[in-house]
């Protein structure tokens, strides 16, 4: 049997100690992820799990749409999809239902009044992204993001949140 020297009793306490660390950052990280999808708060995930239901009604509504980008949002399915040169975000649930339909659309397509809003409230600033919100009900909706808020416009463009 060979004896270790001081060193070598060192190295394998140092390696030890090593592996220990690194499976506690692997816990702590699961954890942190896990609190964070917990707050309600959406967390993109690479591979996810999409239901077949889901994946079925993005293909009747939008048929041969690629490169579909799934991400996991309080409990639904978000698809963020390109159709004749619109970007689009879906929410839809486990069956299948779609609840929200966000198409992205250029800041000067928004209702006057939105850009009225824009102009009085945040002068100076502009609008980085808009869109057009249909729910499930058919509720339309307008959404500005101006300097990292998003603003909320009703059908009229009437300021909501």
């Amino acid at each position: 049997m060979r004896k270790l020297n001081p060193s070598g009793t060192m190295n394998k306490t140092l390696l030890g100690s090593a592996l220990a660390l690194m499976a506690l950052a692997n816990t702590v990280s699961i954890v942190a992820a896990h609190s964070v999808e917990n707050t309600h708060t959406t967390v993109i995930r690479t591979n996810i799990v999409v239901p077949a239901a889901v994946k079925a009604t993005v293909a009747k509504l939008y048929p041969g749409v690629k490169d579909v980008k799934w991400e996991k949002e309080d409990g639904n399915y978000e698809a963020g999809l390109t159709h004749n040169g619109k970007k689009l975000s879906l929410v839809i649930d486990a069956k299948g239902n779609v609840l929200e339909t966000e198409t992205t659309i250029m800041g000067s397509a928004l209702p006057a009044s939105v850009q009225e809003y824009v102009a009085k409230h945040y002068a100076g600033k502009k609008i980085k992204e808009a869109a057009e919100i249909v729910d499930a009900k058919g509720k339309k909706t307008y959404e500005a993001e101006i300097g990292g808020k998003d603003l909320i416009f009703d059908a009229k463009g009437q300021f909501i949140k």
